[in-house]
This record gives structure tokens, C-alpha cells and sequence, in this order.
């Protein structure tokens, strides 16, 4: 059986150079974020039991969210499994201020690849488009406020971490040079033996 490498990175011990990765993402966007903050217990929702979940991180202060906190399930691959977690933790709802919602939740994959922001774009809305047949898809709203919506993180115009969508304009209140310099810089960074990472320019 081959398992990922722990990768350490600002005194967390990540389980994978992934999640470490997305880390550097957060780091480089200015969004304030905690690693594996807090375990759930839930029902199942087709009502098959309990689910125990811990979500790999929260992001604080998100502009945008009604309540400024979103969680981040960072996925290399997908199974069944995984996704009935997902669904249910979603739709069981996080109460705070008395208020109980949907969590919002925002599901990535690997790191965008493309020589520039715009082809990292597209390939966010390839994955977030993707025929998963009953899974939640990477990069799409539906698992945030149940719109079927590409997601793309990144930094506005303020210098403020956002969630972009793919309708009208949204897009153009992205500041393009800032998000794709973070995913470059997330993308580069390099972990030889799950040790802090270098960033070859």
C-alpha cells in the first residue's frame, strides 16, 4: 500500500504535500485559515447511521460569506464514501449565532495547472463541470449555497481573499495578477522529504 508523505508546513503536520500545497495558497491569497480545527458527528443523510468528519480546513473572514467562514475539503480522488461525508456534513448545517444553515463547504482538487490565469480558470470549470455521477464536484457553489456555479478562489480588487463564480462579471472583480502569482507559488513549492517546502522561481 503506498501512502502520502506527512508534509510540515508553518507548524502543522499536513497529511499530504497537497493539503500543504492549498496551505501556501491561503498563505500567499491573505486569508486567516486553521488546519483540521474541529471533528463532527452527523447523521447520515439517506439515515444509515453516524459520520465522523474532520474537514481539512476553515477559512476566517472570507468576503462574501454571510458569516465569514467557509471549510475547505481538499480531495486528490473522490469515492463513495467520501462523498456521502461530504453531502451530509453539508447539509446537517453548522449553527452559530443561533442560526443553523447549510455549512458552507468548498471541495478543491489539485492545485490549477495553466500557463496563465485564464487556463487555470478553465480548468477549474472543467472539474467543477465534471460528470461525477452522484459526487459533489471540486471547484462548484453546490456545496457552499447548492448553485451549480464554478468556484474559483482568489484575491478581488481589495486584496481580500474571495470566492469568484462563473456568471456575468464576477470574474472581472478578480484581481488576475495577485491569484495567479498565488497559485504559481503554491504550485512551486516544492517538499523533498515532507520537510518545509522551497520555492524554486
Amino acid at each position: 500500500m503506498i501512502n502520502s508523505i506527512e508534509t510540515e508546513y508553518r507548524g502543522y503536520r499536513f497529511r499530504s504535500r497537497l493539503e500543504a500545497r492549498w496551505a501556501i495558497f491561503f498563505d500567499v491569497c491573505g486569508v486567516d485559515w486553521e488546519y483540521e480545527q474541529q471533528g463532527y458527528k452527523f447523521d447520515d443523510e439517506e439515515g444509515a447511521g453516524k459520520h465522523y468528519y474532520l474537514p481539512d480546513f476553515i477559512l476566517h473572514n472570507v468576503t462574501g460569506r454571510v458569516n465569514g467562514d467557509l471549510y475547505i475539503e481538499v480531495k486528490g480522488q473522490m469515492n463513495d464514501q467520501d462523498a456521502r461525508k461530504i453531502k451530509s456534513f453539508v447539509k446537517a448545517g453548522i449553527s452559530k449565532a443561533g442560526l443553523s444553515t447549510k455549512t458552507p463547504l468548498l471541495i478543491v482538487g489539485d492545485v490549477p495547472r495553466g500557463n496563465n490565469i485564464y487556463e487555470m480558470i478553465d480548468c477549474m470549470f472543467k472539474a467543477a463541470h465534471k460528470d461525477e455521477r452522484l459526487w459533489p464536484n471540486c471547484f462548484n457553489f453546490e456545496t457552499i449555497d447548492g448553485d451549480d456555479l464554478a468556484a474559483y478562489p482568489g484575491v478581488n480588487h481589495e486584496g481580500e481573499f474571495e470566492i469568484f463564480d462563473d456568471t456575468m462579471g464576477c470574474v472581472d472583480k478578480m484581481n488576475k495578477t495577485a491569484t495567479e502569482r498565488a497559485y504559481r507559488y503554491a504550485r512551486q513549492s516544492r517538499f523533498e522529504h515532507g520537510e518545509n517546502p522551497i520555492n524554486r522561481r
